[in-house]
């Protein structure tokens, strides 16, 4: 069985400027959703029975399976299924209407119990009420004499024969009498409508069944005929897991209906089968389903029983059971949860009644299913994944970048020890901050954040940073169900565990080392480049490196000549955006190889290189011992400078080895 429905891997975060033709884009959308409701609400006598048969198809595709797999064809395969089905249907059409006559010729006999319970309910509050506030009333009244009441009884009634009324005429409306036709009209309707559609259903479903990969097809030529390989594995994985679902849910509904029919015909509840089979369609909707179906058989047991111990008797079994199989019986079958936000699925039950009546609102769940479904496997529809899925709508990247510029660190923080249970700081910083960092950059570079906005986006970074010093540089014993968790709330999830990086003693450091800042990083011109560099600061001071931070201003030319730094051995110089600051990388690093001769340079280069990089710089003169394309690759250079000492004198290759992880989201 499915643990949920399958997640989809949305594409990374990417900043994009503003598009003039999206409030277009969004009028476009609504009035198409304006005509897609419209068709659904004024064709739904054909839509229904096809949303059926579909629904029907997905429930017996695996029963199907299971005919084919024991050596019948296909076209008497699809016919056994679907005669079960229709079997089914019909045995349960016949118990409730068997039990529905039943329960309408026994209602008169619980008229004596139901008058008695409400007389003593309405003594024991409206009456007792009633003379509490007479007593407080003549309490308060003031003492009056006797005197003749001009309103009295029989002033009125004396009014009264002293002016006679005449009494109206009686009238009478009487109907035509209806003709057979009417007559045969008013009666065969209500039976003939839903046979009819339950018959078109099962056509339906026939035909969709025996057509099942013909229809698969045409939806890849609709959606994604642009890649057909993976549009038909998200396709089929789609339809698999799908009907798996709704069988399970099937399966579950159905046990549920079992006990519960059981428990009231041992309570002795009338019609208990009646009940049931309310119970098992009305749990189709998620979270209320299952205590509006619990009100008739309550109501019922309050009037059949004189006292109150059925009524208590059956209270117990719906919350016993209903707590076991949603807390216990689903979550071994399908997880938790459906992957709808509860808001979604309260917003489509409401959609679906007003549509479709009654029978939309236990289609919702299911239908609301598909089309999440849908969002989740189809480009086009990723948009229904975000406003009805229950993950969140922004990666952990766009999430960190607007509570950075909606002026929240705090919840910042939270989301950040959040994501810091399953990877190490240093995959945070490379991951989440320094990608919210660029986008930005992105928005400094348009325009959009002013100078004032800048400083406090600057400050909220390093509040930020100083609240995760705390944390350690290590991995997180993760255990699986934690992992499950991650990946379903979007945040980052760690395939394979990055190397841990060593973590090293004072005394054990060559000489050279043995400072009390041997290393120097020194920040970029970007708006973000300082912060970075203290992120990559407080990383090597947590494996055992000393480390002084400076700013770019502080190596310029007009200071370079008057900074003093004894006992640096390595110089981290750190940009976020490199390809636009090559001139001024140049001579940063000249300044720093004439002011620290002895020293190795390690350049961060955050941002990845675009082709013919690398011979820019080099043809720019961008020479440096190191280079590093995140923190923990420039804290693994470090460390292990660090441990060679003076024995390593060839120049180290650039470190590709970044763990494998996925960070599960939709970019905008």
């Amino acid at each position: 069985m499915p643990d949920q429905i399958p997640p989809a891997v949305r594409p990374s975060t990417l900043a994009h400027p503003a598009d003039d033709n999206s409030n277009l884009a969004a009028l476009l959308n609504l009035a198409l959703f304006v005509v897609i409701a419209s068709i659904l609400y004024f064709a739904r006598e054909v839509i229904i029975p096809i949303t059926l048969a579909v629904l029907l198809a997905f429930v017996l595709a695996p029963v199907v399976k299971l005919f084919r797999r024991l050596g019948l064809w296909r076209v008497p395969s699809v016919l056994v299924a679907v005669l079960l089905a229709i079997a089914v249907v019909l045995g349960i059409a016949g118990l409730i209407g068997t039990q529905i006559a039943d329960t309408a010729e026994q209602v008169p006999r619980y008229e004596t119990t139901i008058r008695s319970k409400v007389e003593a309910f309405r003594k024991a509050t409206i009456e007792r009420a009633s003379s509490l506030i007479t007593r407080w009333g003549r309490q308060l009244e003031p003492a009056q004499p006797n005197a003749t009441n001009p309103a009295s009884p029989n002033s009125e009634a004396a009014a009264a024969k002293a002016n006679p009324e005449e009494k109206p005429l009686p009238v009478e409306v009487h109907q035509p009498e209806p003709s057979p036709l009417e007559l045969a009209e008013r009666i065969l309707t209500p039976v003939v409508s839903p046979l009819a559609t339950l018959a078109a259903t099962f056509v339906v479903a026939i035909f969709v069944l025996l057509q099942r990969e013909d229809l698969r097809d045409r939806l890849i030529s609709l959606f994604g005929s642009g890649d057909l390989h993976r549009t038909t594995l998200a396709m089929d994985d789609a339809a698999e897991r799908l009907s798996n679902y709704l069988l399970s849910l099937l399966g579950v509904n159905t046990g549920f209906a079992l006990i519960i029919g059981i428990g009231l015909y041992f309570i002795g509840v009338p019609s208990p089968i009646l009940w049931a089979v309310l119970g098992g369609l009305l749990r189709f909707i998620p979270y209320v389903g299952a205590a509006l179906s619990a009100i008739p058989p309550l109501a019922l047991a309050a009037a059949a029983d004189p006292g109150w111990t059925m009524l208590l008797w059956t209270v117990a079994l719906y919350v016993v059971v209903e707590i076991t199989t949603s807390q216990a019986v689903e979550p071994l079958l399908y997880g938790h949860s459906t992957g709808l936000s509860p808001i979604s699925v309260i917003v489509s039950a409401t959609f679906w009644t007003w549509l479709w009546g009654p029978l939309g609102l236990i289609l919702s769940t299911p239908l609301t299913l598909c089309l999440l479904v849908l969002g989740r496997h189809v480009d086009r529809l990723q948009f229904l994944d975000v406003a009805l899925g229950d993950r969140p709508a922004l990666t952990p990247v766009e999430n960190f970048y607007q509570r950075i510029i909606a002026g929240d660190p705090d919840e910042a923080i939270d989301q950040a020890e959040l994501v810091l249970r399953e990877c190490p700081l240093s995959t945070y910083y490379d991951e989440v901050a320094i990608e919210g960092m660029k986008l930005a950059a992105h928005d400094v570079e348009r325009g959009v954040i002013g100078p004032q906005k800048l400083e406090q986006i600057r400050e909220d970074l390093s509040a930020l940073v100083h609240e995760l010093d705390s944390f350690e540089d290590s991995n997180p014993a993760v255990e699986p169900k934690a992992r499950e968790k991650a990946e379903a709330d979007q945040r980052i999830l760690l395939k394979a565990p990055p190397d841990e990086i060593a973590i090293l003693k004072h005394e054990e450091l060559p000489a050279a080392w043995q400072g009390e800042a041997p290393v120097l990083c020194v920040g970029g011109r970007g708006p973000f480049d300082e912060t970075a560099s203290s992120m990559l600061a407080q990383l090597l001071g947590k494996h055992g490196l000393g480390v002084r931070t400076v700013s770019h201003a502080a190596i310029s030319r007009s200071r370079a000549a008057s900074f003093t730094a004894e006992g640096v051995s390595m110089i981290c110089v750190t940009y976020l955006e490199v390809e636009r600051n090559l001139p001024h990388l140049r001579h940063l690093l000249r300044r720093l190889r004439q002011r620290f001769p002895k020293s190795k340079v390690l350049v961060g280069l955050w941002s990845a290189p675009a082709e013919g990089a690398t011979e820019n710089r080099l043809r720019a003169g961008v020479n440096a011992d190191h280079e590093a394309t995140s923190l923990r690759d420039a804290v693994k250079a470090c460390v292990h400078a660090a441990t060679a000492g003076d024995e390593q004198k060839e120049k180290p290759s650039l470190s590709t080895s970044r763990p494998v992880l996925t960070v599960v989201g939709e970019g905008r």
